[in-house]
């Protein structure tokens, strides 16, 4: 599917969010034909509402933070509309709701942004969001599970703004067959060119694609760099794939790999 093919869809369930939540848009903002002379947003411009919620999120105001990006989202800007997205989604200020944070990150690719701009990089996360929320869905909401319409999204996002986030996804996808038909060779091809860019979770996924291919040491050593990389979250679920790896492999082996995995670590 092609950009506006996915904003012709986004069109489509934004009138489905609108009714199911009474008519409110994307972006909860104050109605701009009713501004008085009384209204603190009057004489503010979206950039400046912009910069002041990002003061007030810093300042730990972040109710206020929350009212300027919603006033600067309903004047198109985008990075307020991705700030809020990303405050929903992690119930950061505000009460958790994927919902929203889908709606928000919807506004963000269903409006675009000026090729080579500074807010290609809000179009580019948005496209990975909204396709993570797709892949699953959202229970209670409009949002179905749809892994075909995903792939889209994070190949949008891979093929033209070389997310190593969509990457991954689509090398996840293929190997399990998720929305695409299964193939090794093209789950390779993504899982390698995120884990060029540091992908920790490509890294670890590649490295066991290359211990069961027989490349033992390299992928011993892809797992173990990858682990000592990981965030938090990311740590339970490749410590499982790099302890059962290096149980596998004879002790030169893992010698070899701690080595290589030390090299790795060194480099950016």
């Amino acid at each position: 599917m092609q950009r506006a093919g996915i904003r012709n869809w986004l069109a489509a369930t934004a009138v489905v969010a609108c009714a199911a939540v009474g008519g409110v848009g994307p972006a909860l903002a104050l109605d701009p034909n009713a501004a008085q002379s009384s209204d603190p947003w009057a004489s503010v411009d979206r950039g400046e509402a912009l910069k002041q919620g990002l003061d007030a999120y810093r300042s730990g105001h972040k109710d206020q933070a929350v009212e300027a990006y919603k006033y600067a989202a309903e004047k198109g800007q985008q990075g307020a509309r991705w700030a809020l997205a990303r405050m929903y989604a992690a119930g950061d200020g505000v009460k958790r709701d994927e919902y929203e944070a889908f709606k928000f990150y919807s506004a963000i690719v269903q409006n675009g942004v000026e090729p080579g701009s500074r807010e290609e990089a809000y179009l580019s996360d948005a496209l990975v969001a909204v396709g993570g929320y797709l892949k699953t869905g959202i229970p209670g909401t409009p949002v179905e599970a749809n892994p075909e319409l995903a792939q889209e999204y994070f190949r949008d996002a891979a093929t033209n703004f070389r997310n190593p986030d969509a990457q991954f996804e689509l090398g996840r996808m293929f190997l399990d067959g998720t929305g695409v038909k299964a193939s090794v060779k093209h789950a390779g091809r993504w899982l390698k060119l995120a884990a060029e860019k540091g992908h920790t979770g490509a890294q670890a996924t590649l490295g066991e694609l290359y211990f069961k291919s027989g490349k033992i040491v390299r992928g011993l050593a892809m797992l173990t760099a990858a682990l000592e990389r990981a965030r938090p979250n990311d740590r339970q679920w490749i410590v499982g794939m790099q302890e059962e790896a290096f149980a596998v492999a004879t002790e030169a082996e893992r010698r070899t790999a701690v080595q290589l995995a030390q090299d790795m670590l060194k480099q950016k």
